[in-house]
C-alpha cells in the first residue's frame, strides 16, 4: 500500500431494488471517474424503508444485490465495499451482513454485524433489531489486500463498542469501515464524535459510507458519509445530500501518526 483514492457514497435507499442499484450505480460511476480505487455503499444500500418486506425478501434481495456488487466492482475496475444487504439466517431473521468485493467481481471479506441496535429513543422511536437479525459469529474480520492495505470490517452500531476496533488493530488495520444507516436523532449528536474518536484512538483511517433522509413512510437517517485520516481530521464530508465524498488513502500518514502517538504499542491490556 502506497497511496489511493476512495470514495463513501451517501444514498437515500428506499423499498425499491431497482430504484436503489440504479442511484447506486449512478454513484458508483462518479467515484470511479474521481479515480477512487476503493468505493463504499452505506449500509442497507439495496432496499430501507419497509422492514417487513426487507425480511420476506430477504433472499431475492440478497441474490440481487450480491450479483449487483459483482457487476459493478467488475464493471469499474474497482474494490467495492458493498454497505450491508441482509441474509437469510432461519427462524424469519437475517444476517446484516457487509462484504468486500474485488475488481474480479470475487468476496475478499464478509462480515456479519454482531451488535444489535435494541434501544428506546423515545416513547415513539424505538428499534429491535434482535427481533429480526441474528448478530454474526465472524468477526472479528479483517482483510488484505496490496492495493489498499489492511481494511477493518464493522457496521453502524459497532460504532459504540471500541473494543471491537481495538481487536482489529491486531492486525493492525489501516482503514476502519463503518457503513452506517444512523438515526437522525442520535446521529446529529454522535456520529462524528464517535467516528473521529476511533479514527483517534486507533491511528486509523476511518470509512464511513451513509443514508440520509427519509426511507419509506417514517426511517430517517443522519447523513454526513465521511472519511477520517489517522488525526482525526475529517478529510471527506458528504452533507446531507446523496453523492459521494472522496480522500486520498495515505500509508505515509497512517506512518506519521503512529510514529508521532504510538499508542498502540503503548497498549497494557
Amino acid at each position: 500500500m502506497t497511496s489511493y483514492k476512495a470514495a463513501v457514497v451517501q444514498m437515500n435507499s428506499q423499498p425499491d431494488v431497482d430504484l436503489n442499484f440504479e442511484n447506486a450505480r449512478q454513484w458508483i460511476r462518479e467515484a470511479s471517474m474521481e479515480g477512487s480505487d476503493l468505493v463504499g455503499l452505506p449500509e442497507y444500500f439495496s432496499f430501507l424503508g419497509n422492514l417487513d418486506k426487507r425480511r420476506d425478501r430477504a433472499e431475492e434481495i440478497a441474490t440481487r444485490s450480491h450479483q449487483f456488487l459483482k457487476e459493478m466492482a467488475m464493471e469499474f475496475n474497482i474494490y467495492l465495499l458493498g454497505g450491508t444487504i441482509p441474509i437469510p439466517a432461519g427462524d424469519h431473521k437475517t444476517y446484516n451482513r457487509s462484504l468486500l468485493i474485488n475488481p474480479k467481481g470475487e468476496v475478499l471479506a464478509s462480515y456479519d454485524k454482531i451488535h444489535l441496535f435494541d434501544v428506546e429513543l423515545s416513547g415513539s422511536e424505538q428499534y429491535r433489531e434482535s427481533d429480526d437479525i441474528k448478530p454474526g459469529k465472524n468477526s472479528p474480520v479483517t482483510c488484505t489486500t496490496d492495493r489498499l492495505g489492511t481494511l477493518g470490517l464493522s457496521v453502524c452500531y459497532d460504532l459504540r463498542f471500541p473494543e471491537l476496533y481495538r481487536t482489529l488493530m491486531n492486525a493492525p488495520a489501516d482503514l476502519l469501515t463503518v457503513p452506517s444507516a444512523f438515526t437522525a436523532t442520535t446521529g446529529k449528536d454522535h456520529w462524528e464524535p464517535l467516528l473521529r474518536a476511533r479514527a483517534i484512538e486507533n491511528t486509523a483511517y476511518v470509512f464511513a459510507p451513509a443514508q440520509t433522509g427519509t426511507h419509506g413512510k417514517n426511517r430517517t437517517t443522519h447523513g454526513y458519509a465521511m472519511i477520517i485520516d489517522p488525526w482525526g481530521n475529517i478529510i471527506a464530508n458528504a452533507g446531507t445530500e446523496t453523492g459521494i465524498a472522496v480522500a486520498s488513502i495515505e500509508s505515509d500518514r497512517i506512518n506519521q501518526v503512529r510514529k508521532q502517538i504510538p499508542s498502540l504499542n503503548h497498549r497494557v491490556l
